[in-house]
């Protein structure tokens, strides 16, 4: 009996793991498919209305179109002179909206083309053997720097800290990395502390 119940909870639990994450991706890709066609609705109609295709393929044509756009913009911005106009149109934005200059990096930190965090560090935040994963977002002249340390298993929040250089141990792990271990509340650490004591062991070698 409680070898059935072990086989039947195991294969319970890996039926959950095949399916659960699937699960999850179409509903995060439904959700944003529903709230992408939201948004180009307008466009989408005015396409149903000269035309007798399906909404869905209304939509596809139209998001067909924005990335054509996209791309021709992209193209054409970067000649000089539409790179002068554009520049110029957004320090006159930005002297009017200030929080323009905030939304434009959220979009290039999601695109890719700006990452907030330089480096990951295990910090003694507390002056002590106590070690905190964190991620530099910036230095300074003194020899300290600025850390986030995120909150698990949401790494969108957390704590913002100044800690002298002193105190904060470079490690040489990717910032994915890092940020799979604080999703998974610290599962797969592994990697950090062996950095870490390879690190110690650098650093004393070179007093030797």
């Amino acid at each position: 009996m409680e070898r059935f119940k072990s086989f039947f909870k195991t294969s319970l639990i890996g039926g959950i793991v095949v399916i659960l994450p699937a699960a999850i991706f179409v509903f995060v890709f439904k959700w944003l498919f529903g709230w992408v066609t939201d948004i180009i609705q307008p466009l989408t109609d005015l396409v149903l209305t000269r035309s007798h295709i399906k909404e869905i393929a209304a939509d596809a044509i139209v998001l067909t179109i924005i990335v054509i756009g996209c791309f021709i913009i992209g193209v054409v911005v970067k000649t000089k002179f539409v790179r002068f106009v554009h520049e110029n149109l957004e320090n006159r934005i930005l002297k009017i909206a200030h929080w323009y200059g905030t939304i434009k990096e959220i979009v290039m930190q999601l695109i890719g083309k700006k990452f907030p965090f330089s480096s990951v560090a295990l910090v003694r935040i507390f002056e002590n053997d106590t070690l905190l994963t964190a991620f530099i977002t910036d230095s300074h002249s003194d020899g300290s720097y600025t850390i986030f340390a995120p909150t698990a298993p949401n790494p969108t929040s957390g704590f913002i800290y100044h800690v002298k250089g002193e105190y904060v141990h470079h490690v040489d792990v990717t910032v994915e990395e890092a940020m799979r271990s604080v999703i998974t509340c610290g599962a797969g650490s592994k990697k950090l502390i062996k950095a870490y004591n390879e690190r110690l062991k650098a650093c004393d070698i070179d007093r030797g």
